[in-house]
């Protein structure tokens, strides 16, 4: 095996390595853009979650405030 044929082998060899790397770089980018977006849609949803307990909480106090008041109109009777 020559000299020649070793340098191109690893000439080879580091073109496939980096064509690998760029590859890797790109799907890097690509995996923190995507892992950002879930990050933003889950606090957006936890927000979301928040409002929905809130209210669900607001409305339980009406529905016994009702419930109260329906009990004391038929006691009154």
């Amino acid at each position: 095996m020559s000299d020649r044929d070793t340098n191109e082998r690893v000439d080879a060899e580091l073109q496939r390595l980096e064509k690998r790397l760029d590859e890797l770089v790109v799907i890097c980018r690509r995996l923190q853009e995507e892992n950002l977006s879930l990050r933003q849609r889950q606090d957006t949803l936890i927000e979301g979650r928040a409002t929905l307990l809130q209210k669900n909480e607001q409305v339980r106090g009406r529905v016994e405030a009702m419930i109260g008041r329906l009990k004391a109109m038929e006691q009154a009777q």
